[in-house]
């Protein structure tokens, strides 16, 4: 992980590798891997390097210039003849497009918020408030957007907040209640919906929150489960082809996490199902093993458990949980609700390792087109392809755990030399931290190619570098001035930057230890 190098026996220098291990939110810091973060923010964690996130940019402006509202819902509908993304923002449903949204006309909302499912090119939208409404383009490639067509004997059909779809059965999740609806025949569209009521089964009450598929290779084949999950953690798992038909269906396991959060709360991955409940983001296969036990260990956000926590027993009220799966990109974003704003946990899904996003105002996320999308404030922005945030800068900081650099003497940091790849000049804030220490600076901005390119010790600033990206974005490193004296170090990163890669790979730190260097 390091390597020294001799110099005549004053010095050396000292190779610490980026924190590609990610934010670490569960080890205390006196036994973090110096190749983790205490703290990871719009950094992404890659194989062998940190690179800064990636930007937004305006896509569609919606309901013009008028009172501040929130786009709450946003979904993409997609056929084999056409794709289409609709907002749902004021109680008004919008196609929205480049730069532009066309609102349909006779369709409104009580609650912009609202939980979908498409099923036979039908997608359904619900909020337990309204009648849900169904949108789909026929084969004339004509649009239509209106009530549902299901009917049921003593269904409240606006208290329907949720739905899923499992062995070709749409499933609807009544909102308060221990009752679920489900199509009284595979396939179906519209018509007569079933109450399926598992209140004699719900071993910890409470109602039902949502529905799901499960599909599941125990080693003798594939198994496909449809769960119910209520609002205390008990996850129902029926196996079977027809709820409706007795013969061919039977409940084979009750289990129970943490109360899930929000009605959004489930997320496929990898042929599993990722929960977002009390005890974190936890998949349901390892529920099942476990069977609850050492639930914090075994959560698919256990590295960042203290963080999830927190926000957790804060906000956990708040609407905006989500969480989705950008292939593209080959990571994970979970949307979190903080106070009258938002910070998204992502990971990377091939190495498993976890950063923080900031400054990004999502109320809700959208995969169309194989792209990222996210609902804002009287927009909707494309998230990616850009280095700013709408035309202002992205600020990083990425705090590495603590290192005694290969000794636990007493040593001296004059300098340090990161290795960094950009596609721009910029500000680089870089110092160390000494044992434990949390001291803090300002961010710089980017600045002009006119400025003093080098920064030598005792000359520049301490901790000031201007980075000179040159032509193309090769591998570059100089030392900059650095001030600290202790036993263990923590390098701090900090950027301001705008429309510019970064990426940083390792940081070299000149080290003097023994005796005399104070």
């Amino acid at each position: 992980m390091y390597k020294m190098i001799s110099r005549r026996g004053k010095s050396a220098d000292f190779i610490l590798p980026a924190p590609v291990g990610g934010l670490n939110k569960r080890d205390p810091i006196i036994s973090m891997r110096q190749t983790d973060a205490m703290e990871m923010d719009n950094y992404m964690p890659l194989q062998n390097s940190v690179e800064l996130r990636e930007g937004y940019e305006k896509y569609a402006l919606i309901g013009g210039f008028e009172k501040t509202k929130k786009v709450e819902t946003l979904v993409s509908y997609h056929t084999a003849q056409t794709s289409r993304m609709i907002a749902v923002f004021g109680g008004k449903a919008y196609r929205v497009t480049k730069e532009n949204a066309i609102r349909y006309e006779n369709v409104a909302f009580s609650k912009s918020r609202c939980q979908t499912v498409q099923y036979q090119n039908r997608l359904y939208l619900m909020n337990g408030v309204d009648v849900p409404k169904v949108y789909f383009v026929d084969e004339n490639d004509t649009e239509h957007f209106e009530d549902w067509a299901f009917e049921g004997e003593n269904l409240p059909e606006n208290q329907i907040i949720n739905a899923a779809v499992s062995h070709e059965f749409l499933w609807f999740v009544e909102k308060n209640s221990t009752r679920a609806w489900v199509s009284s025949v595979a396939g179906n569209i519209a018509g007569t919906l079933e109450a399926f009521d598992v209140a004699q089964v719900l071993k910890w009450g409470g109602c039902l929150q949502a529905a799901f598929n499960w599909t599941v290779d125990g080693g003798q084949g594939i198994d496909d489960y449809t769960c119910l999950l209520s609002s205390e953690g008990e996850v129902l798992i029926y196996k079977g082809y027809n709820p409706n038909d007795a013969d061919n269906w039977t409940l084979v396991g009750s289990y129970k996490l943490g109360k899930p959060i929000g009605y959004q709360c489930t997320m496929a991955y990898q042929g599993d199902v990722v929960i977002i409940c009390e005890d974190g983001y936890v998949p349901l296969s390892k529920v099942l093993s476990a069977n609850n036990a050492g639930i914090s260990t075994i959560a698919f956000s256990d590295k960042i458990r203290g963080l999830v926590s927190e926000r957790m027993g804060l906000y956990k009220n708040l609407e905006g949980w989500q969480s989705l799966i950008y292939g593209k990109k080959g990571y994970a974003v979970f949307n979190v609700p903080v106070a009258n704003s938002f910070e998204q946990h992502v990971i990377n899904i091939n190495t498993g390792a976890w950063c923080k996003w900031t400054n990004i105002r999502a109320f809700c996320w959208c995969l169309h087109g194989g792209e990222l999308y996210f609902g804002s404030d009287n927009n909707v922005f494309k998230f990616g392809g850009t280095y700013s945030d709408n035309g202002m800068a992205i600020e990083g900081k990425v705090v590495q755990a603590y290192s005694d650099l290969g000794t636990s003497a007493l040593k001296k940091i004059p300098l340090l030399k990161p290795k960094i790849k950009s596609s721009k000049n910029f500000r680089l804030k870089i110092w160390t931290n000494m044992d434990y220490d949390d001291k803090d600076a300002d961010y710089y901005v980017n600045i002009g190619e006119k400025e003093t390119l080098t920064a030598k010790w005792n000359e520049a600033k301490w901790g000031e570098a201007l980075w000179q990206s040159g032509k193309t974005r090769k591998m570059q490193g100089q030392w900059v001035a650095n001030s600290a004296i202790g036993f263990k170090a923590s390098v701090v990163f900090k950027t301001s930057t705008s429309a510019n890669l970064i990426e940083w790979f390792e940081t070299g730190l000149r080290v003097e230890t023994g005796t005399g260097i104070l």
